[in-house]
């Protein structure tokens, strides 16, 4: 059974009145009418919304029907408006549809008040779902051109990621180095730890580039969303400082998904610093987690999410607020509101990529001077959260005596792994491409036991080279490093135990660890091994 329709009817006759709702419930159309018969009131009723349907009189004491239909059209422009009255004439009706008005009936000929209700409410339904499926245009344009300029800047800093994180290799190895051979107490210590610091920062800002734009390899596993926040705590107080009050209310029921823990941290964070940027004067910051069921698909998203359970991480801060404007921009990368060198423009960027990567969405709330509340939608799972082995402490690194086939066409990076590693005793066989290392190998077949080689390289790249040698020297164990963070699915179809992959930027010390551990590694074939692995630094 449809629900009554929502009528408000200008009508000083009450006789009328009740004629005119009595004609559309006997064609069918039940009512729920609202009578008014002053400016007043029926300005009231329009305000207060929820209209249906409007029919009119247009001779109101004191109160004329082209008034009424200008205040109509301005507070609910889409509800149509009627008139029915025994004075209009043909030539005032014309000028009042011309003004706005649906349609107009002479009280007269009531016969045809049903049927002129009936195409009206079929006009404005078509209207609303027109308005609808605009709207979801809009939205499907909007969220096309934030994956557009996420896919540019994504192949941008793809692009630059490996040249760029070979010099950082270059920066942080031999600042390593220099903090080794300089000892304690030298006076230039200080200067170099802060030079190796900054290598740091700068190769966590291109994994930030890499994450919001769904670049960066993740390793998700079934986390607890309330371990996010706790794991976090103690940090993110003194992060926000003491002038603002800290609100944790956590899901007693403490909801489960899937997610690299390292990048959820980050997703909080980002948002932590956002929350306190907006409250330089002091506040209330809450984090909520909870369990919800989706009936609708949250704005930000780059697919509409499903309607079912979900896991829900909201921050919500009492500060400055954002007004539309800036709100239409907050997720473009390089966007920031802050002054000159208090923000990259990347953190809320960086939020919509792991969220949308871990199959969420995000919602948005905002006023001006009433704060911002963001609502992170994760998929919720019921696996189990799986406990990983405690981390082993780093050791001095393990010296060796085996064969090295190194093969990196950056000189530089070439040089330095090549002396730290005939540091640790190791014979360096060194090539500057993968032509020049298949011409070295077949010269000394089976002397290398492992081939050191950068992925990318002009004529010839790792992973072609790697099967090239295999067929010279199956027992070759084979130490791929990149600078491309996508890279690490080269170890994809590699015989278990003969792999390994090294993210640039590394240190001497990850080197030698990673060169170690390969070679240590049992090959299937061995009947004394442990169990083979596959492993990535």
């Amino acid at each position: 059974m449809k629900p009554p329709l929502r009528l408000l009817l200008l009508e000083d006759n009450p006789l009328d009145a009740e004629l005119i709702t009595t004609t559309l419930m006997d064609g069918n159309i039940p009512c729920q009418s609202q009578l008014v018969d002053t400016r007043q009131a029926f300005v009231a009723a329009l305000k207060e919304g929820q209209l249906e349907l409007i029919l009119a009189d247009y001779s109101i004491p004191g109160f004329d029907g082209m008034t009424a239909l200008f205040l109509a059209r301005q507070h609910c422009p889409d509800v149509p408006f009627l008139f029915v009255s025994g004075t209009i004439g043909e030539e005032l009706a014309i000028d009042a549809m011309h003004q706005g008005a649906t349609d107009y009936v002479l009280k007269q000929r009531l016969g045809r008040l049903v049927p002129s209700v009936q195409r009206a409410l079929r006009e404005f339904e078509d209207r609303a779902e027109r308005k609808r499926a605009e709207e979801a245009l809009r939205q499907s344009e909007k969220q096309f051109r934030q994956s557009q300029k996420m896919e540019a800047v994504g192949r941008l800093a793809g692009g630059i990621a490996h040249d760029f994180n070979n010099l950082l290799t270059i920066i942080m190895g031999y600042s390593q180095i220099l903090l080794i051979e300089l000892g304690p107490e030298h006076p230039l210590r200080g200067k170099i730890e802060e030079t190796l610091k900054a290598g740091g920062k700068a190769a966590s800002l291109i994994r930030q580039l890499l994450t919001f734009s769904s670049k960066q390899p993740a390793d998700p596993k079934i986390l607890s969303i309330n371990d996010a926040v706790t794991n976090l705590e103690n940090m993110l107080r003194r992060l926000i400082g003491e002038d603002i009050q800290f609100v944790s209310k956590l899901d007693p029921k403490n909801g489960r998904l899937r997610a690299d823990q390292t990048q959820l941290e980050q997703v909080l964070v980002n948002l932590i610093v956002n929350a306190r940027d907006a409250m330089p004067k002091g506040g209330t910051l809450t984090i909520e987690t909870t369990q919800v069921e989706l009936t609708r698909s949250p704005v930000y998203h780059l697919t509409p999410l499903p309607p079912g359970p979900y896991v829900r991480m909201a921050v919500s801060d009492t500060g400055c607020g954002m007004d539309l404007k800036t709100q239409s921009h907050i997720f473009e990368p390089f966007f920031t509101t802050k002054g000159e060198g208090k923000g990259t423009g990347l953190g809320l960027s960086t939020v919509y990529g792991i969220v949308t990567q871990c199959g969420g969405a995000i919602d948005v709330t905002s006023r001006v001077g009433h704060g911002t509340r963001f609502d992170l939608y994760f998929p919720r799972v019921e696996s189990g959260i799986l406990t990983e082995e405690p981390v082993q402490p780093s050791r001095k690194p393990q010296r060796g005596s085996e064969t090295i086939l190194l093969v990196e066409d950056e000189p530089s990076v070439r040089t330095l792994v090549r002396d730290e590693l005939r540091k640790l005793g190791y014979q360096v066989v060194e090539a500057k491409n993968g032509i020049e290392a298949c011409l070295l190998a077949t010269q000394q077949a089976g002397s290398c036991q492992l081939l050191l080689t950068d992925v990318v390289m002009p004529g010839m790249g790792g992973r072609e080279l790697a099967q090239h040698l295999s067929v010279i020297n199956p027992e070759l164990r084979t130490l791929f490093m990149s600078g491309y963070m996508d890279d690490v699915g080269i170890m994809a179809g590699q015989e278990e135990g003969t792999t390994s992959f090294l993210q640039k930027p590394f240190t001497p010390e990850v080197l030698a660890h990673a060169v170690r551990k390969l070679l240590d590694t049992k090959l299937p074939s061995d009947k004394t091994g442990a169990l083979p692995s596959t492993t990535q630094y």
